[in-house]
Order: C-alpha cells, then sequence, then structure tokens
C-alpha cells in the first residue's frame, strides 16, 4: 500500500487554489489508488513550532521531529501546496521544513529520500514566470527546489504552478481574468495526470 504525504499550507481554508489544486491531486491519486493511505498535515490550522535550540540539539530524539521526520520516511511520494506570501513560501511551511529536516537521520550525502518524488503547488497572485518584469522576484521555486534537492538529495522535484489567482479579487487585474482562469484550470489538469502517473507507478 502506497502512501502520500500531503501538506498545506495556505491560510485561508477557502478559495484558495494550492488547496484546490492539491485537492484534485488527492482526489485523483485516491481515485487510481483507493487502498493508497495520506497522511495529511494543514499548517494554517495546525501549525508546527519554529525549531528551537532544544529541539535542534536533540535531532531525532526529539518527539516532534521525529514524527515529522517518520512522516517523510514512509511517504512514497510528497505534495506541497506552497502560496506565495510576499516573494517566498509560508513560515508555517519554512517552519515544518526546519523541523523535518534532520541532517545525518533524513538530509544529507546518503538522505533516504533521494528517490522519494515531490510535487509542489506553487500558487501566486501575480505572475513571476521567466521574461515576465517581476521574475527575479520568485522565491518559492528557486528556493524550494533547492532545498530538496540540497538536503534530500530529491531527484524527482515538480512544481505545478497557478497564477494570477488575485485576477478576481483586484479590478486593476480584471484583463488578466481569462488567463487565469486558464491557469487555473491547466494546474488542475496537471495535478491529476500527476497523481495518476505516481499512483500507477505505486500500483505496479
Amino acid at each position: 500500500m502506497a502512501t502520500l504525504l500531503h501538506i498545506d499550507s495556505a491560510l485561508f481554508p477557502e478559495g484558495s487554489a494550492s488547496r484546490e489544486i492539491t485537492a484534485a491531486f488527492v482526489e485523483s491519486w485516491l481515485e487510481q489508488h483507493p487502498e493508497g493511505k495520506v497522511i495529511y498535515r494543514d499548517l494554517a490550522a495546525s501549525p508546527v513550532p519554529h525549531l528551537d535550540l532544544a529541539a535542534a540539539m536533540a535531532g531525532p530524539g526529539d518527539e516532534l521531529r521525529a514524527e515529522l521526520a517518520a512522516e517523510l520516511a514512509e511517504a512514497d511520494a510528497v505534495l506541497i501546496g506552497a502560496p506565495m506570501y510576499n516573494f517566498s513560501i509560508p513560515s508555517t511551511l519554512k517552519a515544518w521544513l526546519d523541523q523535518a529536516i534532520i541532517v545525518g537521520h533524513n538530509a544529507g550525502d546518503t538522505s533516504p529520500l533521494a528517490a522519494t518524488p515531490f510535487t509542489i503547488v506553487a500558487s501566486r497572485g501575480g505572475s513571476y514566470a521567466a521574461g515576465t518584469p517581476r521574475e527575479d522576484f520568485e522565491f518559492v521555486q528557486n528556493y524550494l527546489e533547492k532545498v530538496l534537492q540540497g538536503m534530500f538529495g530529491a531527484t524527482e522535484v515538480e512544481f505545478i504552478v497557478p497564477e494570477l489567482t488575485l485576477a478576481r479579487s483586484k479590478p486593476e487585474m480584471a484583463d488578466l481574468v481569462p488567463l487565469a482562469d486558464a491557469s487555473r484550470a491547466k494546474a488542475r489538469e496537471e495535478a491529476a495526470q500527476k497523481a495518476k502517473a505516481l499512483a500507477a507507478r505505486h500500483a505496479a
């Protein structure tokens, strides 16, 4: 039985693009792999504390850090909802990473997570794609790719990017609504297809 670790970090439970897309991923995963297991953490509803000296020194001996590391170890695939807040990831997601990454235990040159596929839903209110005016303000994909590859040695990190998510709530972005809707629909489809592929891989 394959296990999916699903992390959401969007602050708002309703209307969140990242939550909508991660939910589409999970729905597709369970449709293809109904006997699969899903471990879920909502970091907005139940945030983990920031890493402190005692927990850092205890490493895998710390109860919370051991629990988070065990969830990662159990996962055959990891799904993370990572909306852009102030050009970067939510602080709750950073806290989870700091607690879950334990050098010498699950991070480092011989990380047991190297072959674990990570799918990141990186939603954002505007567009930070290559060639856009704010391209160099993009610190979500850049950071997460580097930390997952650099700490876990992850060889499969894929991003699904619904953008322009504020178009329907900001009058000055009204002309971008069709592009925003298309981006969101494309992200839902990408999430469903990625989940289907991963479920099939682990069901084989």
